[in-house]
Parts: structure tokens; sequence; C-alpha cells
């Protein structure tokens, strides 16, 4: 799959046709936040277990994500997209691309948004407003170490793969949980749990497949609930 004209159109204009879902009066509880998931060239960068490394960059689409050092006090080691908390007075747009620019040193203009999927609220008290970003060949890339531990590059092909999604029932404990299945996407021999496996799904199935599909109620792991 190139990143091309030929994507860049399919996607913006999936996304410009699609009705998200926000989540607004019933979640003032949650903090808010945006992520960013960022379309670029494939290229050098940390290999995921049984996937190739590109000898070469090349101009095949991928999708950035990072792993959170092992350091961290919350969601230590865990798959995650650029993204964060927004500052007070701050957009969903503006947060997003300040924490690209923070995390992989990805500095990008509002013009380079394609459009927004729908709001994740998650275990740990956030609502998440994914951002569909086009990000060019993007080939500096700088990890922020405090919060970036390694940045990947994983092919678009990667999240069409026939055996993903992958569900599983809960493993909250007993009458804690909603009765639905947890999601994880499978990557190389590894995998990514929910809350960031929904909106890699959801992009896969709107932005690549041109399906609209909802994610919000699926059940995340009961380690990703703190």
């Amino acid at each position: 799959m190139l990143r091309d004209s030929d994507l860049k159109f399919r996607v913006s204009h999936r996304l410009s046709g699609f009705r998200r879902a926000p989540l607004g009066a019933d979640t003032r509880d949650y903090r808010r936040a945006a992520v960013a998931l960022t379309i670029v060239d494939e290229g050098f960068g940390a290999k995921v277990r049984g996937t190739a490394k590109p000898l070469r960059w090349s101009a095949n689409a991928s999708l950035l994500l990072t792993r959170r050092p092992q350091t961290m006090r919350r969601h230590a080691g865990q798959w995650a997209l650029p993204g964060g908390r927004m500052d007070e007075g701050e957009t969903t747009v503006a947060a997003a691309l300040r924490e690209l620019h923070e995390e992989v040193g990805l500095h990008l203009p509002e013009t380079a948004v394609l459009g927004q999927l729908d709001d994740f609220a998650t275990r740990s008290g956030f609502i998440m407003t994914p951002v569909v970003v086009w990000g060019g060949s993007a080939r500096r890339l700088v990890a922020q170490p405090e919060e970036v531990a390694s940045i990947h590059r994983i092919p678009l092909t990667e999240l069409l793969r026939l055996d993903a999604p992958v569900l599983r029932e809960s493993d909250a404990p007993a009458g804690e949980g909603t009765g639905a299945p947890m999601l994880r996407m499978p990557i190389g021999q590894d995998y990514i749990a929910a809350p960031t496996a929904a909106l890699l799904y959801q992009f896969r199935e709107l932005c690549l497949a041109g399906r609209a599909t909802r994610v919000a109620h699926f059940e995340q792991p009961y380690f990703a609930w703190r």
C-alpha cells in the first residue's frame, strides 16, 4: 500500500463522510486527551517481533506508534499513539499536533489533518479523540525519552491481517466489567491491547477498508484500568 495521492484521497474522503460519535455531557469527570494516527513512509526504525525491518526507505505507507518507557509510573512499556492530555483552551487538533511534535519530533501544520475518529473513553479516566494525520516521509524522528522508549513504523498492511482483530473475554474481576469482549490487534508476533487497539481497528475499518465501524463498546484489559 503506497503512501500516495490515491491513499490520501481515499482516507480523507472516508473521514469527511463519517459522522463521528463524540462524548460530552455525561463524561464531565473524564480528562480530555488527543492522539495522532499518523500516516508516514516505511523506513528504518525499531523492529517489531515477526515483521520484516525495511532495508531502505520506501513509499509504502505505515503508521507511527511508540512504546512507553518501563520507568513510567502509569502504563509502563505499553504500546501507544503519540498524544496526551489537552491543555486548557486547546483544540483537539492543536493538542494532537503538539504531542506529535513533542513525543517524536514531527512538526506538521493543521493542513496535514485528514479528519477525526470516534471519541473513546478509557478505563483510566480519559476521553481520547483520535486525529488522523498525513505525516509525509517523516525521515527525522526523535523520541522524547521521558515518554517514548522507541518509535515504530507499522505497515498499514499489518493492520489488514486476516487474524485481526482478536476478541477475548474480559479479564476484569467478576461484576466489574461491561460484559463486552476485549479487543486486541496483532502486530508481528506481538499484540496491541485496547484502548490503542480499538483506535487502530476503527482506523483500519473506516480509513483503509471503507467500513463505518464503531469501537467504543470494546472492553480494555484489566491492567489498563489503572
